[in-house]
């Protein structure tokens, strides 16, 4: 009994010390910027402003924490800080739609990982509740130029409601910009072409009844608000509660679906039942892009860097896909969903103005038009007067993988530490190569 005793007592000690260095490898040493003291001056920068052109060799201002002037020989106020960049680049923060960042911090240790909740109908889940500032991915992705995401939930059927978030923040309240932007509904998928003909039927048994579910959870959300707008006072209901703005049409509906028939079903139901609809992945989107388009229906498109989807595709379909959806009149963000790999949005972005997007459409595709679609566009996006001074400074294209470099970045006017993990280990072992 005795030895008994002493293993499960050794157990729970390195159980404990494996939870602890756990918590310690997924928290971040760099400390938040402080709120801006002073006006800072950007000169002789090439600003892509997004909304009025791109500016060569024109000048920028920024006090307590918004864009206070725009043009040349501006009147600063004293002790303004002047920074020179000649011939750099200054853009507007990236913004990533369709992130799982500080949600999925080590794919293989679960308890690392809070994307989802147990069930299918959870409309109102808050993904920012589970945000996690302290996530050592989130510098790497900075160092790209992202100064804010669309933090989002996983799920099945209704995963719950995304959030906007600042990527320079102490805790969740500080970095939370907009909660709640919209609801997240994962569209059934019809069984694979490589199921075999045995399990196909009861394959598609689980698809209807999986729509079906999908179906009745809406018909109750809908039957619950008419209710509302009868009687106020009516026992709640957290779940439907959660969609009224759905029917009220001040809430997005982002729909996350892939192929051909999914789209299709998203938007007679959007349709059917007149929800503002958003398509998040849209692989299959450039197929319907003309319908898309009538109907007024915004696609998130994150296969930015994917594989033909059928075999007599162009190879390069996915690079494609986002020129054929502009060219089609549809409103088109790029995203990725992901956590770590979302570093890459600046070059899918890039990588699409290589294939009929232009530079200037691409870049409003992961800043003006995310930030109008979650409705933060008043604040985000774009370099306007009045809007925060959350921007960076590049030393070349930021869509270019090789010459980009991101050297200065502000969120609110702060500057913000480049510092991370990857450019810390890039740093030791360049000393070793030296030796």
């Amino acid at each position: 009994m005795k030895l008994l005793q002493s293993k499960l007592k050794q157990l729970v000690l390195v159980s404990a010390w494996a939870l602890g260095m756990t918590q310690l490898s997924i928290a971040h040493d760099m400390v938040p910027g402080k709120k801006q003291s002073q006006a800072i001056l950007i000169s002789g920068a090439t600003l892509h402003t997004v909304s009025n052109g791109v500016l060569a060799n024109t000048d920028i201002l920024f006090n307590h924490g918004k864009i206070t002037a725009i043009g040349s020989n501006l009147n600063t106020p004293a002790n303004t800080k002047v920074i020179d960049a000649s011939g750099k680049h200054v853009y507007p923060g990236l913004i990533s739609m369709a992130s799982q960042l500080g949600l999925r911090e080590i794919e293989s240790v679960k308890a690392t990982v809070d994307i989802r909740e147990v069930g299918e109908d959870n409309p109102h889940l808050l993904a920012h509740v589970a945000y996690n500032p302290d996530s050592e991915i989130i510098p790497t992705i900075r160092a790209n130029g992202i100064t804010h995401v669309q933090v989002t939930p996983a799920g099945h059927l209704l995963g719950g409601q995304s959030s906007v978030i600042n990527l320079d923040a102490w805790n969740v309240d500080d970095g939370l910009v907009k909660g709640a932007v919209g609801i997240h509904l994962f569209w059934p998928s019809k069984p694979a072409s490589w199921v075999s003909e045995k399990r196909l039927p009861k394959a598609l048994t689980r698809y209807q009844d999986r729509l079906t579910r999908m179906y009745d959870y809406f018909e109750q959300s809908k039957r619950y608000y008419n209710a509302y707008q009868a009687d106020k006072h009516i026992a709640k209901d957290v779940r439907w509660h959660a969609m009224l703005g759905l029917w009220q049409g001040d809430k997005t509906l982002y729909v996350h679906a892939t192929e051909i028939t999914e789209i299709e079903q998203a938007m007679r139901f959007a349709q059917q039942q007149t929800i503002k609809l958003v398509i998040v992945g849209g692989n299959d989107a450039w197929m319907v892009a003309k319908q898309l388009a009538e109907q007024d229906v915004a696609v998130v498109y994150t296969n930015a860097f994917g594989l033909p989807e059928r075999g007599d595709e162009d190879i390069d379909q996915a690079f494609k896909s986002p020129a054929m959806l502009h060219q089609a009149g549809v409103t088109l963000a790029i995203g990725y969903e992901s956590a770590w790999d979302s570093r890459s949005l600046a070059f899918a972005a890039g990588m699409a103005s290589s294939y009929g997007l232009s530079k200037e459409q691409a870049l409003r595709a992961i800043t003006l038009t995310p930030a109008q679609l979650m409705g933060v566009d008043k604040i985000l996006g774009s370099l306007e007067v009045g809007k925060s001074a959350s921007l960076i400074i590049s030393q070349g294209d930021v869509l270019d993988y090789q010459g980009h470099k991101v050297e200065l970045m502000f969120i609110d006017g702060r500057l913000v530490d480049l510092n991370n993990r990857h450019r810390q280990l890039y740093n030791k072992y360049r000393q070793k190569n030296n030796e």
